[in-house]
């Protein structure tokens, strides 16, 4: 079930527009979650809760891949790994912009568990 659209009237930007905008990067996922009439909006503070979340993820993941690529007779390894995580975040990301579009909650495990906790609950 959809929730109510509490920033269409005011700003013209609908709470799925502003939650799939989350998503491009972190700077609009931190504005929405500061500016009022957004930061009032559940749906809108959950996907840019997650939003941050999942750069985050991608953030330790890429570091680690690094360090693993300094180990010798690994780098090998690393190589296809890069590539292979890289499409599988991007994949990931289009399908929460374009499920955040649509108006619905595409929840990433573990994730999504912290961005409700940011959010306030829900």
């Amino acid at each position: 079930m959809s929730e109510p659209n509490v920033t269409g009237a005011a700003t013209g930007l609908s709470d799925d527009a502003a939650s799939g905008l989350a998503y491009f990067t972190l700077i609009p996922a931190i504005v929405f979650l500061v500016v009022a009439p957004y930061n009032q909006s559940a749906k809108v503070r959950f996907h840019a809760w997650q939003s941050i979340f999942l750069a985050a993820a991608m953030f330790v993941v890429y570091v680690g891949l690094s360090i693993l690529g300094m180990v010798p007779g690994v780098n090998l390894l690393d190589i296809i790994l890069f590539p292979l995580v890289g499409i599988g975040f991007f994949v990931l990301w289009l399908i929460t912009i374009l499920q955040a579009f649509q108006g619905k909650r595409f929840r990433i495990p573990i994730l999504a568990q912290l961005a409700e906790k940011q959010a306030g609950g829900l």
